[in-house]
């Protein structure tokens, strides 16, 4: 008998013991007050949830229910605290957060053996890429994007009556990314890079199931491919500087000037380690740049008002041009009030769609009373202050003014980050979204076909019908 009850205890036991263990480390710091919130589902968490609900719902059920200004979450298999308002923007900048990737995110993106390897983390990549997206070097790339904008309206748009917008400004966009950063402009080439390139973003923020026929799967699939056909890029190219034994940096686009890098133990990069930097590149200047394009066009096309300050600005400064010149800097430190209309639209769709980074905190810290333990994932969503009437104002109307003069208060308008978290690519992307605006306000009046159409929010707002644009030549431009 007294076996017998032993036994029982024992069994009795090992179930308690495994969840009082299961309850600490799902605890953590049990002696601290961490942010309120839920974990949701053992593995999985609260992904289904949010990528059900979407940035905006999810967010704003969260800090109805636990915290306005910081709650707990479970999202990519980690615990996330996630920061909302001025002040959680501002704090997420600080030297007290460090980049992040998720692991499901890295698995698409970057070749396994160098998957560690973040721009933030190597300090010469780092360098490298601010000093190639600097104003006094994208100066050079303005002529380029001019003439590119122009041969993308003679071969999509002119002869149409009608266009779809969002799929033309992402093939744009990206054609684009190619020629700047690895000098590609073979079309086949580059359309074969881009097919694969939609599957993977499409699959980055798709519920991470590894799974034949799933948006992740494809994903997967998608950035083995888009990896191989940029080493064979980089192999190419390698080759040609060899054999040229070229050692200047004379080279312009960011593949070669990368291929002559060396590291900090004087170490030139693999070919995949390019390949990673490329990708990272790529995403960061991709469907950004390309749904605030399509975004800007619908604002113009929806709102003649603002439509025409826009053109009688852009059309002012081409009539100082000489037939066939491309714009040059001093033209697009004139578009002002055309920026202030990025700005605005930035603010209202392109970027309060989805959470607008990840980070990991580096040590203890404190925020609003709570205390995010080491090692906890961080997050924000621009949401939380760029619809926040104390912020704006009648928050929903389209209104540039906002941007004139000092602007917006700090870390209320974050788009590009903020502090020392400002996003480097800032720059590039002002530049390609006012050339592009530039060549299509300047030849067409532009009407929404359907003020109707639904969008739908994945990692970006995504027009269900492609946005599509009625489009008239200006009587000057017969």
């Amino acid at each position: 008998m007294s076996l017998f009850l032993c036994i029982f205890v024992s069994l009795l036991i090992l179930p308690v013991s495994i969840f009082l263990a299961w309850r600490k480390l799902k605890n953590g710091h049990s002696n601290i007050k961490v942010p309120p919130g839920s974990g949701g589902w053992p593995v999985v968490g609260e992904s289904f949830r949010y990528l059900s609900l979407g940035t905006q719902q999810f967010i704003s059920e969260k800090r109805r229910e636990y915290s306005t200004d910081v709650f707990q979450t479970s999202i990519f298999r980690q615990k996330m605290a996630v920061f909302c308002g001025a002040q959680g923007n501002k704090f997420v900048y600080t030297k007290l957060i460090k980049s992040w990737w998720p692991d499901t995110v890295k698995k698409i993106l970057f070749d396994p053996e160098f998957s560690h390897i973040l721009v933030d983390e190597s300090l010469v990549i780092h360098h490298f890429v601010h000093e190639i997206l600097k104003p006094e070097a994208l100066k050079l790339y303005i002529p380029v994007m001019d003439a590119m904008v122009r041969e993308h309206v003679e071969l999509d748009w002119d002869g149409n009556e009608v266009v779809k917008v969002h799929p033309l400004s992402k093939k744009h966009t990206f054609s684009l990314a190619c020629r700047l950063f690895v000098n590609e402009i073979d079309v086949q080439q580059v359309t074969k890079i881009f097919k694969h390139f939609v599957l993977v973003t499409s699959g980055m923020f798709s519920v991470p199931i590894n799974l034949p026929g799933t948006a992740y799967s494809r994903g997967v699939k998608g950035g083995k491919l888009v990896r191989e056909e940029l080493e064979k890029i980089i192999t190419r190219r390698r080759k040609e500087l060899l054999e040229k034994k070229e050692t200047s940096p004379c080279y312009t686009d960011v593949l070669s000037r990368m291929l002559l890098l060396t590291d900090e133990n004087g170490k030139f990069m693999s070919d995949k380690e390019i390949s990673n930097y490329i990708i990272a590149l790529l995403v960061a200047s991709y469907e950004s740049t390309s749904t605030a394009i399509s975004f800007v066009l619908k604002y113009l096309a929806e709102l003649p008002h603002i439509y025409h300050e826009v053109y009688k600005e852009l059309t002012n400064i081409a009539k100082l041009k000489g037939e066939g010149e491309l714009l040059n800097w001093e033209d697009i430190q004139k578009m002002r009030y055309s920026w202030n209309v990025v700005c605005e639209s930035l603010r209202l769709t392109t970027m309060n769609s989805s959470f607008s980074g990840f980070r990991e905190v580096v040590t203890d810290v404190s925020f609003s009373g709570f205390t995010i333990p080491k090692g906890y994932k961080a997050s924000w969503s621009s949401y939380t202050t760029h619809k926040d009437p104390e912020c704006f104002p009648d928050p929903e109307k389209f209104d540039p003014t906002r941007f004139e003069g000092k602007g917006p208060a700090p870390y209320t308008y974050v788009p590009f980050g903020g502090g020392r978290r400002m996003c480097c690519g800032k720059e590039y992307a002002r530049l390609e979204i006012l050339v592009f605006i530039y060549n299509i306000v300047t030849r067409f009046n532009l009407e929404i076909v359907n003020p109707q159409e639904k969008i739908v929010f994945h990692s970006f707002p995504i027009p269900v019908e492609g946005l599509p644009i009625r489009i008239t030549r200006h009587n000057i431009y017969s």
